[in-house]
């Protein structure tokens, strides 16, 4: 090269001409998506996506409630279609199911009672009363069942004959007069009835026909005074041969004492003293509930509530000091069909 000679330039090839619009551009919408415009030199407008407003939604637990009630329905029209089953299955678990306790048809027992000393207890106590029988003699303690609700009650005749007067007092504690109505000393039952009374809680009587040996049994009574005493126990035998005092008089009613319980007889042996001369016999239920003088003329009850006996005889056997020992599990029952086979000769004034 030469010292008049220029230095080369770098060659730059011809540029075309610049268009009259931007080149096309990309429409990016959101993260990982591009839209090229498929033609057109004006790029399409894009709006981008508005956020949602905070939604005013029910809270969390009630949309879970919500799909609750959605599954429910399938599964409750599902239910209907195999087997009409959707009331059933809506009502146990959407219902609050509040048990409630319904009495046993023919008896005074609840359901949720039923079959339990206590229930029983509960239930026919107020059906029982106590007796106190006033004569020349003295005064005897015996029990009684209110049959109806204005004061007719069933108690043995051996309780209240030879009597001058007769009061009873409920379970409440409220005490009444009463007079004798009839009397049957063959069977040694005895119809009384209050004066004034209403609104009283009748027994349900049973049918002993069904009572079997081993049935459980409650006893309510008034033992040596102790009014509205319960025992239990079961059913040890039926159909007894008990004979007892007929009891006609005033001179009868002294040979016993009265501490000792009323004078019977059973298996060829006698039991509390004489039972004198003027005798009958009657079929009996016999059980090991506790029986103690003044339990005469209580209720046997079944498990149901029922009245299935008239409590008569127990044998207390003598102390050292001539006193009751007590009941040794040997007691006897009149049954309640051969009561109710007498009723309306009792109503009628009796066999005496």
């Amino acid at each position: 090269m030469t010292e008049h000679q220029q230095p080369q330039q770098p060659y730059h090839p011809p540029q075309p001409p610049r268009p009259p619009y931007d080149p096309t551009q990309p429409v990016i919408t959101e993260p990982g998506t591009t839209v090229w415009p498929s033609g057109g030199h004006v790029p399409p407008t894009v709006t981008p996506p508005t956020p949602p407003a905070p939604a005013a939604a029910a809270p969390l637990p009630r949309r879970r409630a919500r799909r609750g009630v959605g599954l429910l329905v399938a599964v409750a029209i599902a239910a209907a279609a195999v087997g009409g089953g959707t009331a059933t299955l809506v009502q146990q678990l959407t219902a609050d199911d509040a048990p409630t306790a319904s009495g046993v048809s023919g008896t005074n027992v609840s359901a949720s009672s039923k079959g339990t000393v206590a229930g029983v207890a509960q239930a026919v106590s107020p059906s029982i009363v106590e007796i106190s029988a006033s004569s020349t003699s003295g005064k005897s303690t015996g029990s009684g069942v209110i049959i109806t609700g204005d004061g007719e009650i069933v108690t043995n005749n051996h309780v209240i004959s030879g009597a001058s007067s007769i009061s009873v007092q409920l379970s409440n504690g409220r005490t009444y007069e009463a007079k004798v109505v009839g009397t049957d000393p063959d069977k040694d039952l005895a119809l009384i009835k209050l004066e004034g009374a209403s609104g009283l809680k009748a027994a349900t009587l049973g049918n002993s026909d069904d009572v079997r040996v081993g049935d459980e049994v409650v006893a309510i009574g008034s033992p040596e005074g102790l009014t509205g005493t319960v025992t239990s126990g079961i059913v040890s035998a039926l159909d007894r041969d008990v004979t007892v005092a007929k009891d006609d008089g005033r001179d009868q009613r002294q040979q016993y004492d009265p501490r000792q319980g009323w004078p019977f007889e059973f298996g060829g042996q006698e039991f509390n003293g004489d039972t004198g001369s003027s005798k009958t016999t009657y079929k009996a239920i016999q059980t090991d509930a506790s029986l103690n003088p003044g339990n005469s003329g209580g209720a046997l009850i079944n498990m149901n509530g029922e009245i299935i006996g008239i409590n008569s005889a127990m044998y207390s056997p003598s102390s050292s000091n001539g006193s009751s020992a007590g009941s040794v599990g040997l007691g006897f029952a009149i049954p309640v069909n051969t009561l109710e086979a007498d009723l309306d000769e009792l109503r009628d004034g009796g066999a005496n």
